[in-house]
């Protein structure tokens, strides 16, 4: 199942973010248990906010360029060879941005544990992933009491009976 992709070549992106490009890699080696994507970063580009995960490990290498990586310790730079981890929860909180002129690339390598919660920790938006990559967004605010809203989703069901007969 080998892959043509080469992490240092061009590549046909598989999603497009403006400034930030990203591939999926570990997919089309076959592997499930581990994941491993490519970004390339314009200047000032970046692939996701300020955020952690509650059930996957990451691991961060700076292919090439420099980025700039916020974590809860503060904010640092990091060049070709480069590596960080991000460990699931609260201290794996982090945000990788090209701050330089040039384009940077970089490796993403992951436990895949799903269903997966993550949450952007700038603004509050909670991402329930059911599989890689699709999921939902729920933003800050839009919570309700998880009693309430089963008992919502009982009188919902049609086939449910009445509580009130």
């Amino acid at each position: 199942m080998a892959s043509d992709v080469n992490l240092l070549g061009e590549q046909d992106w598989e999603r497009e973010l403006g400034m930030a490009r990203g591939t999926r890699l570990a997919p089309a080696e076959g592997l499930t248990e581990l994941g491993c994507a490519l970004y390339e970063l314009d200047a000032g580009g970046q692939a996701a906010p300020y955020h952690m995960h509650h059930g996957n490990d990451e691991l961060l290498i700076v292919l090439d360029g420099t980025v700039e990586l916020r974590t809860p310790e503060g904010t640092r730079t990091l060049g070709r060879g480069a590596f960080a981890g991000f460990p699931r929860g609260a201290a794996g909180a982090h945000r990788i941005r090209n701050a330089s002129t040039e384009k940077a690339r970089y490796v993403l390598i992951s436990t895949m544990r799903f269903p997966e919660v993550a949450e952007q920790l700038d603004t509050g938006t909670i991402l329930a992933l059911g599989e890689p990559g699709s999921g939902w967004a729920f933003p800050a605010g839009s919570e309700r009491d998880y009693v309430e809203l089963t008992r919502e989703a009982i009188e919902a069901d049609a086939g449910a009976p009445d509580p009130r007969d």
